[in-house]
């Protein structure tokens, strides 16, 4: 280690410190220093050699310019470098990373939903890396229809006559509204005027369409006769929403789907349902509440019926209508259609999405999303051992980890009141908040994201597909 001067005399404020300008290390010797260094080591040598240039350069500028350098020897320095350099290359990381859900909530919004089945990863890893006939018919040679890609499954899994898909469910019932009510009117009963979430609301989204809300019934009760009264010249729609993020109960009346179109058809109106996760399959199968089947809803009447491809259906974020023919085409001749489009990714993921549906006995076997949902507590409880045992490993002394009892939930506004039994791992620390415990998983490489409940910090593993999952990299403060 280099001696340092004694006694140095005070220099003034913004005077460049010039011993330590002489005794910033080289790039090879910071990379040296860094061999230690978990993160920069994890990088490649070209991209830790150039992250240490730039923070050794911005050192000595630092220096230069007559910045409080507190490390004095060769060793010190090496060591802000090092440090610089990794606080430099976690902000380079992709902003998108893959994280762990601990949450217990397996439709996670803010996590990016369903994940994908193997047979959509890998279709969309196919449509990815070469050209596709996303809109050329190879019969004919001829320009194609993109919505062909997954219209005759639609078709086929629902008994529409005709789908078509767009970017997201509220992306489908807008050019819907506005394809077939701009200008007129929508009548919907007071008890579905629904807020999904990010605060948007069904009359927004409707009065964005260019259709006019028309409101009928009670928050908690609508009967055949306000729909009847309701209609006039101008209505176009009649609209049925399901209430997919709430519960009404009590003194409670509502105008079922089948009674509903029949109204329509007697005054010559659409019929039509936006069901939000729109299920493909009786969920009761498999022990959760039963929710309505798309192909149900076109049995029941209604002439065209959205949801989303990434709730319940397990696929990509899409929104899809299905329905008349004659209703679906024109939706299709929309100008907004073009701009809400869905691109070759998207409609490949989905095809092979719902050629599961189609194909498999057990589409569970095969969708994350369904396989996570109907877990028992058997298989939940062994991978919660698993994981408080390699998370005890992981974490080190101080820490306390136990397997309790928990409840997740099928997320995205889905059945809101069910709950999921689940199992999850409790982790408290004398001196550390639960706060404090739930960002340095945030900080794990992959990070974790838990919740917080009771005082401390728990791990859900509803939605964790396997307890090897959490053997992540765990930084110290």
């Amino acid at each position: 280690m280099e001696p340092v001067e004694k006694d140095r005399k005070r220099k003034p404020p913004g005077t460049p410190d010039a011993a330590a300008l002489r005794r910033l290390p080289s790039v090879d010797e910071c990379l040296r220093a860094a061999q230690d260094d978990g993160a920069l080591m994890a990088a490649g040598r070209a991209p830790r050699a150039e992250t240490i240039r730039r923070a050794l350069a911005e050192l000595r500028a630092r220096i230069a310019a007559g910045g409080e350098i507190a490390a004095r020897t060769r060793e010190e320095l090496a060591a802000v470098v090092i440090a610089d350099a990794r606080a430099a290359l976690a902000a380079d990381q992709p902003r998108m990373r893959a994280v762990v859900n601990g949450t217990g909530v397996v439709l996670h919004t803010n996590l990016g939903r369903a994940p994908l089945a193997e047979s959509a990863i890998e279709a969309i890893a196919s449509a990815a890396r070469a050209p596709v006939n996303l809109e050329y018919d190879l019969a004919s040679g001829g320009r194609g229809e993109r919505d062909a890609i997954v219209e005759n499954e639609l078709c086929a899994l629902t008994g529409a006559a005709a789908a078509t898909v767009v970017n997201n469910n509220a992306a489908a019932l807008l050019i819907a509204l506005n394809t077939l009510a701009n200008g007129r009117e929508a009548i919907v009963s007071r008890g579905e005027l629904i807020e999904i979430g990010g605060s948007f609301r069904l009359p927004e989204l409707m009065a964005l369409s260019g259709a006019r809300l028309r409101e009928v019934g009670t928050t908690n009760r609508t009967h055949p006769e306000d729909y009847v009264r309701a209609i006039g010249a101008e209505t176009a729609i009649l609209l049925k929403v399901h209430p997919s993020n709430y519960r009404i109960v009590g003194f409670t009346a509502a105008v079922g789907l089948a009674e509903m179109a029949a109204i329509a058809r007697t005054h010559q109106l659409v019929a039509m349902e936006d069901l939000g996760a729109g299920a493909l399959i009786d969920l009761s199968a498999y022990g959760l509440p039963r929710e309505p089947l798309v192909g149900e809803r076109i049995a029941a009447g209604a002439d065209l019926v959205t949801f989303s491809g990434d709730k319940l259906l397990g696929g990509p974020q899409a929104g899809i209508i299905v329905g008349r023919r004659d209703l679906i085409e024109r939706i299709r001749r929309n100008p907004l259609k073009r701009a809400l489009r869905c691109d070759k990714l998207t409609l490949a993921a989905l095809a092979a999405t719902l050629s599961i549906y189609r194909r498999d006995d057990d589409p569970a076997e095969r969708l994350p999303a369904l396989r996570m949902l109907r877990r028992k507590a058997a298989e939940l409880e062994r991978i919660a051992r698993a994981a408080r045992e390699i998370l005890t490993a992981r974490l080190g002394a101080g820490f306390t980890l136990e397997v309790i009892e928990s409840t997740g939930e099928i997320g995205s506004g889905a059945q809101p009141a069910a709950q999921l039994e689940s199992r999850a791992v409790r982790i408290t620390h004398p001196e550390r908040s639960p706060d404090a415990i739930a960002a340095l998983f945030r900080r794990a490489r992959p990070p974790v994201i838990g919740r917080i409940r009771d005082g401390a910090f728990l791990i859900d593993v509803r939605a964790i597909e396997d307890a090897a999952a959490l053997a992540v990299a765990i930084e110290p403060d």
